[in-house]
């Protein structure tokens, strides 16, 4: 199937700057994502992991009656 791929790609000019241009910005998400939650406060990293063990009787899962 890669073989079908790149026969059709072959022809294309400039082709070649897509995968480099993905992996940038594969780079570049990351490692925002990176310094955002290194420079969040450890309170807020606590709350957001205790976030699945809370059991709220106000939240829209326990409102069904």
């Amino acid at each position: 199937m890669l073989r079908f791929i790149s026969h059709n790609f072959d022809g294309m000019e400039g082709v070649e700057i897509y995968p480099i241009i993905s992996l940038l910005l594969f780079f570049t998400v990351f490692i925002t994502m990176l310094i955002i939650v290194i420079k969040m406060p450890k309170k807020n990293i606590d709350e957001i992991s205790q976030l699945p063990l809370d059991n709220d009787t106000n939240s829209k899962e326990n409102n069904y009656e």
